[in-house]
């Protein structure tokens, strides 16, 4: 009995963790034990996270599993897009300059910036007074 190869991929954005397994197949997408399209019912977040697999063509090649936690639906979706990119550098290395030239293996760094102690937020400031 000869195993399926499976690649695993993690992407982060934001707080969200998204932890990508992908086995030979035919596109099926499992997102925290629940169908693609009723983990993410807006399309545009859909469309969002297969750019990777847009941009290399490989859209109906593999089964995706995938993990994921933390942050909002936004954050979670940017976190599988970048563990799909991944996945597929891992499977196949001459992918890496499509997919870096698209931009599709840079970590999202923008995080939500620290309140600071006395004052209401990040940037906020309480009213200044002269007098």
């Amino acid at each position: 009995m000869v195993a399926k190869k499976e690649y695993w991929a993690t992407g982060r954005r934001k707080s969200a963790v998204a932890s990508v397994k992908a086995v030979p197949g035919n596109g099926h997408f499992k997102v925290n034990k629940s169908d693609i399209s009723e983990y993410f019912p807006v399309e545009t977040l859909r469309g969002y996270l297969m750019q990777p697999l847009a941009i290399t063509g490989l859209e109906d090649q593999y089964d995706f599993t995938i993990n994921v936690k933390g942050g909002g639906k936004s954050g979670q979706a940017g976190a599988i897009r970048l563990g799909i990119a991944r996945m597929l550098e891992k499977v196949d290395p001459d992918l890496r300059n499509i997919l870096k030239e698209s931009g599709l293996l840079t970590r999202d760094a923008r995080v939500k910036e620290r309140k600071k102690s006395g004052q209401p937020g990040a940037r906020k400031r309480f009213q200044f007074s002269k007098r």
